[in-house]
């Protein structure tokens, strides 16, 4: 194999590294001069910084060669902290995990009622500081604060947009740049992104997946986004609003959706479109107990738990939403080539077995490849964190292998 000298001055070379070690950790020097094509001194230069700067360690284990014996080096898991924060529609949900992924903390809050841009800083804020300081982190040791939500978003300003009909949303005010506003008040570098985005890296970072593979992931709340990774790094698009799943139109002049289409997949499949079915069911939300003043995440629990458990009413509805879903899970495999698909999100956290069910039995008789390769697909170990937790990963993936995408605020 030719060696890429020229790889080794361009930003990409540490992620490179840092992804061979994360994904494949144990790793020697010399597996990772073979894996990546660059010369010895190039890979020792990068690893030597690594470890200068703290992100790598070696293991104190070697392997027995005839020459002389080989360090393994990991991720040091305690080389940073990242923060994420996911904004719903009643709750604010912070984690905080290790350079590896583990989760070192989590709290839940709820939203200020008011729902103004200002209150939401100053109450992520507060949120920020309780959670570090309760889990004793020196300031030094976070990389950074993540703060994620429904999408669109305005990554460049660090804002969300309001959407028409999201009125409820704590994030319908879109006239704050939240990363100015928070860099400032926490002195840590901060970012703003969608949840399926996040969740997607934290996916991809926490479960040491090779970047060789080609990623995706479903993310389900009360809408229904998507991510897919290539080449270690999230394809964001023009505007990194790319994976929009939920908007893509299903039904020729169907339901109008508050995108500006009609029959988009959202309006067929979504939690909230399904908890809206069942309260028209004649008996069904009295049987189950799905009371009036039930929000739609918490009837949609109910309503899961019921299909789960053999409710046939329930379990039809869920059906249906699941073979809807797995129509788009096709179309993301067949547009992309994924090789592993992982649900994530709050929509998955009951009846996930349901969906992963209906979605490996389509995409084995219908995925365009799939007398080449199968398809993975798993469901998320966190689904209800996965988007905070994936804007720790976010953070952390941007501070200790930057080059995937947008970079983080330097520290005030």
């Amino acid at each position: 194999m030719a060696r890429r000298e020229s790889a080794a001055a361009g930003p990409g070379s540490r992620a490179l590294i840092v992804d061979l070690i994360r994904s494949s950790g144990p790793i020697s020097r010399v597996e990772l001069v073979n894996a990546t094509g660059l010369t010895q001194p190039t890979i020792s230069n990068i690893v030597r910084r690594l470890i200068d700067d703290g992100v790598v360690r070696e293991t104190g284990d070697t392997v027995a060669t005839r020459g002389k014996p080989r360090a393994m080096l990991v991720i040091n898991s305690r080389a940073a902290y990242g923060v994420g924060i996911h904004v719903g529609a009643d709750t604010l949900t912070c984690v905080v995990t290790d350079t590896r992924g583990g989760t070192v903390g989590r709290q839940l809050v709820a939203a200020p009622a008011d729902g103004r841009p200002e209150s939401v800083a100053a109450r992520l804020a507060t949120l920020y500081h309780e959670v570090t300081h309760g889990l004793g982190l020196p300031p030094q040791s976070v990389a950074g604060m993540a703060v994620v939500g429904p999408g669109p978003v305005d990554v460049t300003r660090g804002r969300f947009l309001a959407l028409p009909g999201r009125e409820g949303s704590v994030t319908r005010g879109a006239g704050l740049d939240l990363t100015h506003a928070l860099t400032g008040r926490l002195g840590v570098p901060v970012l703003v992104d969608s949840d399926a985005a996040a969740a997607t890296v934290g996916e991809f970072w926490g479960r040491q997946v090779s970047r060789e593979r080609t990623f995706g992931c479903l993310y389900m709340n009360s809408g229904i986004g998507s991510g897919v990774v290539l080449d270690g790094a999230l394809h964001r698009g023009a505007s990194s609003n790319a994976g929009k799943l939920g908007h893509v139109p299903i039904v020729r002049d169907g339901e109008p959706c508050h995108c500006g289409s009609r029959g988009c997949l959202e309006q067929y499949a979504a939690p909230r479109v399904l908890v809206a079915r069942a309260r028209a069911v004649r008996g069904l939300t009295r049987r189950l107990r799905i009371r009036t003043e039930d929000d739609d995440a918490r009837a949609f629990d109910v309503l899961a738990r019921a299909a789960i458990y053999g409710d046939e009413q329930a379990r039809a509805l869920l059906d249906e939403s699941a073979a809807m879903l797995a129509e788009g899970a096709v179309l993301l495999a067949n547009m992309w080539d994924i090789d592993t698909l992982v649900l994530a999100g709050p929509g998955f956290a009951v009846a996930g077995s349901i969906y992963v069910t209906e979605i490996r039995r389509r995409l084995a008789e219908r995925a365009f490849a799939r007398d080449v390769h199968n398809v993975r697909v798993d469901l998320s170990s966190n689904p209800r964190d996965s988007a905070a937790i994936g804007g720790a990963a976010l953070v952390l993936q941007g501070s200790v292998a930057p080059g995937h995408g947008p970079e983080l605020a330097a520290r005030v």
